[in-house]
């Protein structure tokens, strides 16, 4: 226990984040540049809101619970002001890319730009205590929650009434962001927010009967006999599972713990690759082939998701298996994933090969490496002690 503690923390403090801090910050316009190169070298100067506001939420996140070292917080600073500046429309909605200095380039169609941003404001107040951070969580929460029922407002590309569709990802992600901004919230919104999470993970999108979390279901919750329908996120679905045991901790009950787990397990058994080893990207609830052309890659984020879940799952329930599972995992992840001298990779082809060389782009940034790394470290430090 105590090496792999010791495993993953090095890999936090001694490599992944060093790595974000040589080359990611833009000095001339600010916020950071995410499209990097193996080493390090830049490719694009385009500013993607949601990995902008995840790296000033890495940062501020390791002020507060690792270290408040100075440059860490310096850095979270450094891309806060570039969003404050540049990152929202008139409407107050956050765009969802900008090019190098600032300027617009795509509309606030995307409401995970605005999850993070909530997200990174909320872990900036926390390490400062300045209010204007707080206001600006505050209120990015709150136009959250209007816009849920229809997340892409005008920018909505669906034919309105054929097929109307639930999407699982902003009830997921809500799970967490309701519990990093806890703090800021009154307390009865926090726990009707909570409970309508739960029931929408657990009750509507996980489906019993055939041990899935669908990724799309009908607005009564009934299933729909199609790609989007059929789809599965094997990655959304086992990173839910610990946002939810994570409610289930701040709500003591156990018994959510227990269920979360159990569903952890039964995805990655289900979504695990038998022949190259790995988990898939996308799967069909049915066995048919996807829709997604990349649905037998294997992404750095879904393996990393899936160590935080078994790990917080053998620290909250003792199950044995998902200490076994951890291990099955971690051994591929650190084999097919890792560079040992840089940021990890974040894509590899189905027989675990480096499919691109990126270290960053407009999908991967400075969040799910450092972030599954300080969980992994925090629970493993936990059950060693």
């Amino acid at each position: 226990m105590k090496s792999y503690n010791q495993l993953y923390r090095d890999e936090l403090l001694l490599n992944v984040l060093p790595f974000w801090e040589d080359h990611s910050i833009d000095v001339q316009h600010g916020g950071y540049f995410t499209c990097l190169l193996q080493k390090g070298e830049v490719y694009d100067s385009d500013k993607f809101i949601w990995l902008q506001a995840r790296q000033v939420w890495t940062f501020a996140k390791m002020y507060n619970q690792v270290e408040p070292k100075s440059t860490w917080l310096h850095i979270a600073r450094h891309g806060a002001d570039f969003l404050e500046k540049h990152g929202r429309a008139p409407n107050g909605d956050w765009y969802f890319s900008l090019d190098q200095k600032g300027q617009p380039l795509i509309q606030p169609y995307n409401i995970f730009s605005d999850c993070f941003a909530a997200m990174a404001f909320g872990q900036l107040f926390e390490a400062t205590g300045e209010e204007r951070y707080a206001r600006i969580a505050k209120t990015t929460f709150a136009r959250i929650l209007e816009r849920q029922d229809n997340p892409k407002g005008a920018y909505n590309k669906h034919f309105s009434g054929t097929r109307p569709l639930r999407n699982f990802a902003l009830p997921m992600i809500l799970c967490n962001l309701s519990l990093e901004l806890e703090a800021l919230l009154p307390v009865e919104l926090v726990d009707r927010t909570i409970r309508q999470c739960l029931h929408d993970v657990m009750e509507v999108f996980y489906k019993p009967e055939r041990g899935f979390i669908l990724e799309n279901v009908r607005p009564d919750g009934s299933t729909s006999d199609s790609f989007d329908g059929r789809l599965l996120n094997p990655g959304h679905g086992i990173e839910a599972m610990w946002f939810i045991m994570d409610l289930g901790k701040r709500l003591d009950d156990h018994s959510i713990i227990e269920r979360a787990t159990a569903i952890t397990l039964e995805t990655l058994d289900y979504a695990w690759d038998e022949k190259y080893g790995g988990i898939f990207y996308f799967l069909d609830a049915q066995g048919h082939p996807p829709q997604q052309l990349e649905w037998d890659q294997k992404l750095w984020w879904v393996h990393l998701e899936t160590l935080v879940a078994l790990l917080k799952g053998y620290q909250y329930t003792g199950a044995h298996i998902c200490w076994q599972q951890f291990e099955k995992v971690h051994q591929y992840t650190w084999k097919n994933f890792r560079d040992p001298e840089y940021e990890w990779y974040g894509y590899l082809n189905r027989r675990g090969e480096v499919l691109l060389p990126l270290k960053g782009g407009k999908w991967k940034g400075c969040f799910h490496v450092p972030r599954g790394l300080l969980k992994c470290w925090q629970a493993l430090e936990a059950l060693e002690k």
